[in-house]
């Protein structure tokens, strides 16, 4: 294409050429100086920093050397300079915070340095309220040991400070020198580089025009040719690594089809398994219930058992009493009898039989007795007979509620069975789903291998190219030389 520019287009390209260096010397060195600049910046802040912090432990060595004059002489004098310098104190500490914001490393010994200075300063003000009740109390306050090392923790970190901004002076500074031998050497070497290039630009633009190079011209549309042909092989090679990245897309996209549906199905088993576990714990209560029914079944059994044995032994008691009651009903039919004769014959000797009759009387008496306390015995029987009956229906509903527990607790089984079948779904939901992604991976791999397989055909096309460019080397250095022997 450049073989069929005028001679108007190549010296005007020549001179766009040669203003774009110009523009390229001047960007880079209106960067350097950009980056002077910034480093004189940097420099001053350093200062300002390292004034911010003499400025600090000035004030709280004021503050400190005031309340010592105080608590000597007791003299008020000396407060307001106290005053004046807690309050410098505490603004100089704002400034050198405020200074060294993008240094973390500063901010770190500020926050250690902070509740220092405070202590300090609190230190002092009970200093000064001590003095006014005595000097002893005060002079006490002032030699304590932990007051020199607050104050000498305080100069260490203010002094470690200080030489952190120190080194970041020099390290700013030597960047500075640098930064202006670059920006001298940019503008030096640049303005010298520009002028070779315009220079040898124009020289190149006059020898392309000699009428000598024309048979180098035509080998070279020939090597242009071979380049083309270069070209569209990798043109063919990068379609070929476009369709294998459209595989690659494809296959990746079902990868994430699968991987979600093994995330819900994933999901869903935890669910599943949730409840499983609620049903088992439901199960466990249930069998934990149906435990204290059969329990309670047991005691109703064995109340029935004692009720049962005490019917028995009442039973007997009523046998020996009915025993009795019939051997008094013969021995009084007996008396009955004797004291109806003895009445019948005995005339005033009757009275004898008058004992008889109170005898028969007594006898009656002990019947009628007898017959209160068989009827006592049956009351005591009906009692423990209804009593028997109470129990055995209280054991029959406690069996009730035995069966109707283990009910649900077979209702509950029943249910962890669902779930565990339904557990089991998903599962082999999951194995499909993975074996699915093992399709897909593998089909990742092959589209890998196609990938890479039009890689090397690219490597190929590319050393084809790299070789017809060496030839091209070559034309132009024949080129060359002929242009030199046509100007010679």
């Amino acid at each position: 294409m450049l073989d069929n520019w005028t001679f108007g287009k190549r010296v005007g390209a020549g001179f766009a050429l040669a203003g774009a260096i110009l523009v390229v010397i001047a960007v880079v060195g209106f960067r350097t100086s950009e980056s002077l600049i910034e480093n004189d910046r940097l420099v001053e802040h350093t200062h300002e920093v390292r004034r911010a912090l003499a400025e600090l432990a000035a004030q709280v060595a004021r503050a400190e050397g005031a309340m010592r004059g105080y608590v000597i002489t007791s003299d008020g004098g000396f407060l307001e300079p106290y005053r004046i310098a807690v309050d410098a104190s505490k603004s100089a500490f704002e400034t050198v915070r405020s200074l060294t914001a993008d240094n973390p490393a500063q901010q770190r010994r500020l926050d250690a340095l902070r509740p220092v200075v405070d202590e300090r300063i609190a230190h002092a003000q009970r200093t000064i309220d001590a003095r006014a009740v005595s000097l002893d109390a005060a002079t006490e306050l002032v030699v304590e040991p932990k007051v020199r090392q607050m104050t000498n923790d305080i100069r260490k970190s203010i002094a470690e400070m200080d030489a952190d901004e120190e080194r970041l002076l020099v390290t700013r500074g030597a960047e500075a020198l640098a930064a202006a031998e670059s920006t001298k050497a940019v503008t030096l070497w640049g303005s010298v580089l520009g002028i070779i290039a315009i220079a040898l630009i124009a020289w190149l633009i006059i020898s392309s025009l000699a009428q000598q190079v024309s048979t180098a011209v035509h080998q070279v549309q020939s090597s242009s040719t071979e380049l083309h042909a270069a070209a569209n092989q990798q043109a063919s090679a990068a379609k070929e690594q476009a369709t294998a990245m459209n595989e690659i897309t494809t296959t990746i996209s079902e990868l994430l089809a699968t991987s979600r549906q093994i995330a819900a199905s994933s999901q869903r088993v935890a669910q599943i398994a949730e409840q499983t576990a609620s049903g088992a714990r439901a199960g466990d209560g249930t069998v934990e219930r149906a435990h204290e029914s059969i329990a309670a079944i047991r005691r109703q059994v064995d109340s029935i058992v004692g009720h049962m044995l005490e019917l028995g032994r009442k039973s007997q008691q009523i046998g020996a009493v009915l025993d009795i009651v019939s051997e008094l009903a013969e021995q009084t039919n007996i008396l009955a009898i004797n004291a109806t004769i003895e009445a019948a014959g005995a005339g005033e000797s009757g009275r004898r039989f008058a004992v008889v009759a109170d005898e028969i009387r007594k006898l009656a008496d002990r019947v009628t007795g007898s017959t209160k306390e068989v009827r006592g015995l049956i009351e005591d029987v009906r009692s423990a007979v209804n009593t028997t009956v109470m129990a055995t229906e209280t054991g029959s509903k406690g069996v009730d509620a035995g069966s109707k527990q283990f009910g649900e607790v077979a209702a509950a089984f029943k249910q962890i069975g669902g779930l565990v079948q339904t557990t089991t779904e998903a599962a082999r939901e999951i194995e499909l789903s993975t074996k699915q992604q093992s399709t897909a991976v593998e089909q990742v791999n092959v589209a890998i291998a196609n990938v890479a397989q039009a890689t090397r055909e690219t490597e190929a096309s590319a050393e084809q190219t790299l070789n017809t460019v060496s030839q091209l080397t070559v034309m132009s250095r024949g080129l060359l030389r002929i242009v030199q022997s046509e100007l010679a």
